[in-house]
Parts: C-alpha cells; sequence; structure tokens
C-alpha cells in the first residue's frame, strides 16, 4: 500500500468519502502518530510498554507487569489504558488473568511513518531502519 493510500480509498468518480480524504491527505497518519507518541511520552508508560516489547510473543500478565515494574494496580490499568488506546498494546483473557502484548504492527508502522522521508533521500541511513521496521521478526511465530 502506498503511503497515504488506505484500502478500499482509491480514486473514483464518485462523492469524495470523509474518511478516504483525512486518509489520503495524511491527517490520519499525522493523528495516529501524535496519539501513539504520546502514549509513548511518559516514563510508566513507556515502562509497560518496553517490557511487553521485551516479552515477545508470550505476553505478561497485569499482575506479572505491576510485580516487575513496582506499579500499583489502578496505575498500572490507566497506563495499559492509554497504550491500548493507541494501539501499541493488546489484551487477552487466560483463564482470571489478563495478557498483554505489545503490538508490533503498530509500533513499525509508526517507525516506518517517522522514517520514511528521512535523511534527504539518503537511503544508506534510511532504507536499514525501514526494512527492521517492516520485517518485524523478532517476534512472529
Amino acid at each position: 500500500m502506498v503511503t497515504g493510500q488506505r484500502q478500499g480509498c482509491e480514486p473514483t468518480n464518485e462523492a469524495v468519502d470523509k474518511r478516504c480524504y483525512f486518509y489520503k491527505s495524511g491527517y490520519m497518519e499525522i493523528l495516529n502518530a501524535v496519539s501513539q507518541l504520546s502514549a509513548l511520552a511518559q516514563e510508566g508508560r513507556l515502562a509497560v510498554f518496553r517490557l511487553l516489547v521485551t516479552a515477545g510473543h508470550d505476553g505478561v500478565a497485569a499482575g506479572e507487569i505491576a510485580g516487575a515494574l513496582g506499579t500499583v494496580q489502578n496505575t498500572l490499568s490507566a497506563q495499559l489504558a492509554v497504550l491500548a488506546n493507541a494501539g501499541l498494546v493488546r489484551s487477552e483473557r487466560r483463564g482470571r488473568s489478563i495478557f498483554y502484548f505489545a503490538n508490533y504492527d503498530t509500533i513499525s508502522s509508526l517507525i516506518i511513518y517517522l522514517m520514511e522521508d528521512c535523511c534527504q533521500g539518503r537511503s544508506e541511513i534510511r532504507e536499514p531502519v525501514l526494512v527492521a521496521a517492516s520485517t518485524v521478526s523478532c517476534c512472529n511465530n
């Protein structure tokens, strides 16, 4: 998919779909990037996210996250909610526990968005980062 082109938003002769307009204009990418960077721009949330990235596809139970980071449950719940709303983490119930996982596709998309126009076109700087971000091979099953 080309940057700024959302599936189902191909040019047509029909009236402009507002969702496609905002996506094509880059507005939605900007809003997503701001939301994701804002979610990571707090020490506690960044620590939670880094812990989940380290855990890989196994994820971590909420209680284990709280114990590992020394965070009280209500604070952790708020931190996880902000990260989930930004699309950076997802959760899954396993029995009586809720496990949390880093959303590698979202963080890869954010890195690609931030780097796609960097470095005045110098591919030797940009390409390794884009390739690494787009493969997300560390944790695929």
